[in-house]
């Protein structure tokens, strides 16, 4: 009865160092938002204070442009991206092809959670990076240790899909700002 009373006890205090290590991680994200924000599809969000706004591209709501974490030799980047309303394919269907962006991906860790009354499914995923780009989204070549972050929001005029990619070790460095750009989404008001 002792081990399994000092067990559960260890399980508890793994638990608790585990919520106190991840409620800091959202608290610095929150932290880190700056004043720029984003807008399209009847939704807004915070953008980064760290996180530099790029030139436009094709198919890009926005693109910003996250710095290197020590030791890695490029940063990240982050694209926001809406097709119109009912374009754009379902959440499975972009998820799938996000994962095939990647060469020996790791196994997909989703998500789905509510954010200001939308749903949002998140996705992580890890591998070789085929880097797509061009109007044809072919492979730029590989990318060794990379990361995916990728959001889809349901948003009231349709999909807006958030992909941050870059080096794991940048990517984890940016994870809570990420986060917290996704937590700031809420429905943009109209004039």
């Amino acid at each position: 009865m002792k081990r399994v009373y000092l067990f559960m006890v260890g399980v508890l205090a793994v638990t608790a160092f585990l919520l106190v290590g991840c409620s800091k991680k959202a608290e610095q994200g929150k932290a880190a938002l700056g004043t720029g924000t984003g807008s399209v599809a009847g939704v807004t969000w915070a953008v980064p204070k760290r996180w530099t706004p790029q030139p436009e591209r094709p198919m890009r709501i926005a693109t910003y442009a996250i710095p290197a974490a020590e030791g890695d030799a490029e940063g990240g980047e982050c694209a926001v991206s809406f097709f119109g309303s009912g374009q754009g394919g379902n959440v499975d269907a972009n998820i799938e092809r996000w994962i095939g962006q990647f060469e020996n991906a790791s196994a997909p860790v989703k998500g789905s959670k509510d954010v200001s009354g939308m749903k949002v499914t998140t996705v992580g995923i890890s591998g070789a990076y085929l880097a797509p780009s061009g109007p044809m989204m072919q492979s730029a070549g590989t990318k060794a240790n990379f990361r995916l972050l990728g959001a889809i929001a349901d948003a009231p005029e349709g999909m807006v899909f958030f992909k941050f990619t870059g080096p794991a070790k940048t990517v984890a460095a940016a994870e809570g700002e990420f986060d917290a750009m996704i937590g700031s989404l809420s429905a943009s008001t109209r004039n």
